[in-house]
């Protein structure tokens, strides 16, 4: 069986919680905005590769600040050694971005361009459309989350990571339905899934705790 790659999502600044998924977690998302103040005294004490994750409003997050205040966190992020940077395709300005955050840090930063569909499932040709821009605007990781109302939208998304499998894409369907989607997608050749670092601490609809994760894939292993 593929090895599932699973990343923690991190959304508080208890170090003892993370010192606790270390050992279950391959990476971990820090997402600055829901973190707040300590996120940087929280990346500083990662063990593992993380990715930096920094919303706004219009993206289900908590940050308040400006556009420009909100990319800075981000850069931030990247000169204190975040491996991935996640940027949401609506971004102004996306592929400038891109070229300057892979010239930040230690010049060997990853770009993750995040697609997220908060009332359902779109057609595989549109799906597989957002990816296609998102590798043409420098994408080194594609992230295409949907919401699902059934089972085709699980087994829709679970397939876009085989049309592109020179790429590295994530595809998940958030909400209860979704949940089939966060668990096989990356055994059926997506780059990775997500999951809360512990139980309701979870940072979109329907994501299982590591835990509950890591239990699974060692049932079906």
């Amino acid at each position: 069986m593929i090895k599932p790659r699973i990343c923690a999502v991190i959304t508080g600044a208890d170090m003892d919680t993370v010192r606790k998924a270390e050992a279950l977690a391959d990476l971990f998302e820090v997402r600055i905005d829901l973190i707040g103040g300590k996120w940087q005294e929280v990346a500083s004490g990662l063990h593992k590769p993380w990715i930096a994750t920094n919303r706004n409003a219009s993206n289900r997050g908590r940050y308040a600040g400006s556009e420009e205040r909100r990319l800075a966190e981000l850069f931030t992020a990247l000169d204190m050694g975040a491996d991935i940077i996640d940027i949401e395709i609506e971004t102004a300005g996306l592929e400038d971005i891109v070229k300057q955050a892979k010239g930040r840090g230690r010049g060997k930063a990853q770009c993750l361009i995040s697609y997220h569909d908060w009332t359902g499932t779109a057609p595989p040709e549109k799906l597989a459309a957002t990816v296609e821009r998102q590798l043409a605007a420098g994408a080194d990781i594609c992230k295409v989350v949907t919401t699902a109302g059934g089972l085709d939208d699980n087994l829709a998304i679970i397939r876009l990571p085989s049309l592109f499998p020179w790429a590295r894409v994530i595809a998940l369907a958030m909400g209860t339905a979704g949940a089939l989607s966060r668990v096989l997608s990356p055994l059926a050749g997506g780059y990775l899934t997500y999951a809360s670092i512990g139980r309701g601490s979870a940072s979109a609809p329907g994501q299982l705790s590591l835990e509950a994760m890591r239990a699974i894939y060692r049932t079906l292993s």
